[in-house]
This record gives structure tokens, sequence and C-alpha cells, in this order.
């Protein structure tokens, strides 16, 4: 059992109001062999199966393509990470899953068809199913014997997932289900053999989840879908006309079907995050090859100051993403571990331990797919003009990221999500963000602390301006909820502007206690590449909370209190120099050095 159960353990969302010590957080430079080892195997499976089949993946032309691909990593056991043994898995912690989704990310359409066979359509058989629908379902799935699919968004409910209209009647004998309606952009729906399918029984006011096999008469598709990017993922619209199927189909019980779709979103949405993370790794080491080998007035371009600029600012975005991953994934391990050891179900405590860090997973989604964005981004603009060529990598690149933002949740839901789960978690008693709120308020008119006798603790100053932050945050917070109350949903805007805090706070303080603990491990001398990376991160984040924050207050607050608020948050966001010009070069320079993305 790890430390983090030994002491008290944080609780989801109390990133904000408690402070986190560097030896309770999991780094990706604790891996084990083992793990290692799978990491690397996951690696070649890309460098062999997939990288040079990039074009014949993304035609289309072979439909048995992709299915095949899922075979072979199926044979491998890329399947069945997440799945028990006794169920034909390997059944291995959740940080361990999050490392192969890492890796596989950046397969682009491989790594779509992949991750929706293991998340959305393996797990909620093996989370809600039942011991039967588990032995029947699940090995043939770890194994890729058969594919699954996830049937839930339909041409009016997006990201309203509730009010589908896919209907399940009962036959009058009782023995079946009769379901009708639509689906669309079903990822894997061309060559799933088993789809979750979500509809709705009579008027109740939930959905109820199916466990339906494609074999099922009544089941047809439209043809696939011509998309932007991940152009070799199987998307379809599949329709269900008096699809007949046993009432032994029910997945957990009538009305859960919501409760589900949430519950293994929130998986989905953090293991999309560290996905894009492993892609970005892989278009930095792109990027940095070419600039590398590409020639400008006599030099590479690798020694201009402004695409060093590029390759450090990008390469410093991972490392924190990075970190925030890993430190979520081991928190959301030692709370499942914790459940366990008190006697709950193995199922039922993995889906407790999500639940519970349910808002720093939809953190870690918009982090992980907006870095994604950026470092592509950014990567087509060192290949100039060839980055904008269908002969370069970046092309592929920078098309396939773009879904992510949509995937799993919009960005946009998910940052309101972030604040409305916090404010909930509040009212219920949970979390105590008011009385913080309430002393950050006190504070603002008291005599600043100047934090004197704190200079011989490691990265005192930067501590000083993550706590600093988190009282911005919690200051704006505290007067939002005071003027609107109930009524704060409905303030969208201010609840994108203080998710951006949040998810700023929380990227810039997993950094900054990834390089505490690994100076920890490997000393000073060691660690020069990351301490920049860790400062130059938050940097930005200071940078990016003024922003948000301004434009948070700027919503709903005027006069004096206008005023003290504008004054508390450029208190709050003070952050000593620091030469960032030349610790991004430094970063930059150990890059190019190696030629590649080393962090």
């Amino acid at each position: 059992m790890s430390t983090a159960i030994k002491n008290q353990a944080i609780k989801g969302g109390e990133f904000l109001i408690k402070a986190t010590e560097a030896r309770d957080v999991f780094i990706p430079e604790e891996f084990t062999e083992e793990q290692l080892m799978i990491k690397q195997s996951c690696q070649d499976f890309l460098d062999q199966e997939i990288y040079p089949i990039l074009d014949d993946i993304d035609s289309m032309k072979h439909p048995d393509l992709m299915p095949s691909l899922m075979d072979k990593a199926g044979e491998l056991g890329l399947l069945g990470t997440a799945v028990p043994e006794q169920f034909g898995g390997f059944g291995m912690n959740f940080n361990t899953s999050m490392l192969v989704a890492e890796v596989l990310g950046a397969g682009h359409s491989f790594a779509v068809a992949m991750s929706a066979h293991t998340g959305i359509g393996t797990l909620p058989i093996l989370y809600y199913g039942n011991e039967a629908q588990k032995a029947q379902y699940l090995p043939k799935l770890a194994t890729g014997e058969w594919k699954a699919a996830y049937c839930l968004t339909e041409p009016d409910s997006g990201s309203d997932a509730n009010a589908a209209k896919t209907k399940a009647e009962l036959t009058p004998d009782g023995k079946h289900y009769v379901i009708n309606g639509q689906k669309m952009w079903i990822t894997n729906g061309g060559f799933a053999d088993i789809y979750t399918v979500f509809a709705r029984i009579e008027d109740d006011k939930y959905l109820t989840a199916f466990i339906v096999e494609k074999t099922r008469d009544g089941i047809t598709m439209n043809e696939e879908e011509h998309k932007m990017g991940i152009k070799g993922s199987s998307t379809r619209q599949i329709f269900f006309n008096d699809c007949q199927i046993p009432v032994e189909n029910m997945l957990s019980a009538r009305q859960n079907g919501f409760k589900i779709a949430v519950n293994i979103l929130n998986i989905g949405r953090i293991k999309l995050g560290v996905g894009g993370i492993g892609a970005s790794k892989a278009v930095l080491g792109q990027a940095t090859k070419y600039a590398n080998e590409r020639k400008q007035f006599g030099q590479s371009i690798s020694s201009y100051g402004a695409i060093k600029h590029k390759l450090a600012e990008t390469a410093a975005h991972v490392y924190a993403s990075e970190a925030a991953h890993y430190r979520a994934g081991q928190n959301i391990d030692d709370a499942y571990d914790a459940l366990v050891v008190e006697g709950m179900e193995p199922a039922e405590a993995r889906l407790k331990s999500l639940e519970q860090f349910a808002i720093e997973c939809a953190i870690l989604k918009v982090h992980g797919s907006e870095v994604l964005d950026f470092v592509v981004d950014e990567g087509v603009q060192i290949y100039g003009g060839m980055g904008y060529s269908a002969d370069a990598p970046m092309d592929r690149a920078y098309r396939d990221a773009r879904i992510n933002r949509i995937f799993e949740g919009t960005n946009e839901i998910n940052r309101m999500l972030v604040l409305d789960m916090m404010i909930k978690r509040a009212f219920k008693g949970e979390l105590d963000l008011m009385g913080p709120a309430q002393a950050v308020a006190k504070e603002l008119v008291a005599v600043p602390d100047f934090g004197a006798g704190q200079e011989d603790v490691q990265f005192a100053a930067e501590k000083k301006v993550i706590g600093n932050l988190k009282k911005a945050a919690l200051m704006i917070a505290g007067a939002a909820v005071q003027q609107f109350m109930q009524t704060l949903s409905d303030e969208q805007e201010i609840l994108m502007h203080l998710a951006d805090m949040l998810i700023q706070i929380y990227a810039a303080e997993s950094a900054l206690l990834r390089t505490e603990k690994l100076i920890g491990q490997r000393g000073e001398e060691a660690c020069h590449h990351q301490i920049d990376m860790a400062k130059t991160y938050l940097h930005y984040a200071v940078d990016e909370s003024q922003r948000a924050g301004k434009q948070a207050i700027y919503a709903f607050a005027s006069g004096d209190e206008l005023r003290m608020m504008l004054l508390g948050l450029k208190r709050f966001t003070k952050i000593d120099p620091f030469n960032l010009k030349e610790a991004r070069r430094r970063i930059a320079d150990a890059m190019i050095e190696k030629n590649d993305y080393i962090y």
C-alpha cells in the first residue's frame, strides 16, 4: 500500500485547498522495469505495425485492415491491460493502463480504434456487467476476438447525452427488448462485434444500457463518415430497427445507463488526455529532427532562437501535463486500493475511485488535448512550408489532433464540469471551499506575508506562487458563488474562466512536484533542465491565470468590489523575474543535441 493511503489521502478537487507534498505524488520516472517493458512493447508495435502503413490505414480501402491490427494488438495483450486475469486480461493498475494509452496515443487512427475498444467498448461490461455477462464477453474482448463499440450519441443529443430518443420496448412475453433508434459518430461501428447501446424504456427519466451483438436482426448502418482527421478510424451511423435482444442483455439496472455513461466518460477523459501526451512527444521528436536537418541561411534552423523558443515552450507544456496525468492516475490507484482494503468489490471500487477524481479527469482531458493542439500547431510552423504538405508528417498529426477537443465531452463542457462538480461537492460538505475563500477575503485587507524565512526550502518561492494562484481562484470563485448562488451554472463564461485558472494551477503544481521529487532522487545537478521546464511552465500558468482571472472579475464585479478584486488578483499573480529566454534555450539545446524529445 502506498504512502498516500497510509497518510490522509487527498480527495478529488482538494488540490485547490490542500498542499500536496512531492513525496506523495507518483512521477513517470518511477515506472518499474516491468512497466517500461510494456511501454517498449507498445512503441515497438507502433514502429513495426502502424507507422509503415499509415497511408493504407487512412485510405480505408481495406476494410479488414484495422480489425487485423486490433487482432495483432490482442495477441500481444495490449487490449486486455485493464481486464482481470480471470477474464483473460492482465489486471494491471490504472497508471499502467495509462502508460499504455499514452504510448499508443501516438498511433493516429489506430489509437482511436484501440482506445474506443479498450475504454468505452469494454469497460461498461467490466464495471457494470453481471458475472454471466463478464464471463461471456470479456475474454473475447481482452484478446480482440471480438471488437467493441459504444452507441450513445444521436443526431439531437451530443453534449446532452440523456436526451437520446432511441427506445427499448419490452415484448408482451417479457423475454426480449425491441430497440428502435439511430446512433451516430460510432467509433469502430463498421467492424465491432458488440455494441453498448443506450435507450429509453417507456418514459423513464434516465437511459438504460444494453449489450447488443452485431449478429442480431434489425441492425443497419450508413457508409463510413468522411472526416477531417483520424480518417482510418471507422465512424458510422447505426440504425436499430425492431432489433430484438434478450432481457438478460440489459447492462446493470433499468435507468442506470446515464450513470454508466458518465462514469465511463471519466475514464475516457483522462486516458484521452494522456494519449495526447504520447502524440505530443512523437510530434516534438519529429519537429526536433526536422529542425536539425533543415538548413536556412547556411545553418540548421534549430540554431535559431525562434525555433528554440517553440521547441522548449511546447516541451515544458508536455512535461507539466505528463506530470499532472500520472499524479492523478496514482491518486485514483491509491483510492482504489484503500476501498478494496475496506472490503469493497473491485469493480465498484474502481468506479468509486474514478468518480472521486472526476474533477481531475475533466481538467486533464482539457489540458492534454489542448497541449497536443499547441504542439502540432507549432510542429507545422517549425516544418514551415513542408508542414502544410501532405507528404510530411505534420499534416496528419495536425488533422488527427483536432478531434480530441470534441471527444469525451467538448472542452467547453469539461471546463464547466470542473467548477460545477467542485461547487456541488462544496454545497454537500465534501469540500471546504468557502472556508478558505473567506480566509482569502480577509487576507485582502491584511498586511501581506512576504514569506521571510522560507529561502532554504526547495522551491519556496515557486510554491508560494502556486499557493497565491489558488488564493486568486478561491477569491474569484467565492465572490461568484456569493453573487449568483444556485444560478452560477448559467454563467458559463465565468465558469470557463475559473476552470482555466484551476487547470493551470493543477498542471503547474504537478510540474513543480515532479521536479522536486526528481531532485530528491537524482540531485539538483542532474535536474537542471527539469527545473527550467517547471519554472518556464509556472510563468506561463501565472500569465494565463491572470488573464482568465481578469475576464472572470470583469464579468460580474463592479465598483469597490471590482477594484478590490483586481488588486487582489495583481497581488496573487506576482512572480519573481526569471530569464525565460535562457531557460528555453537550455531546454531546447538538450533536445537538439539528442535529436529527440528527451524528457
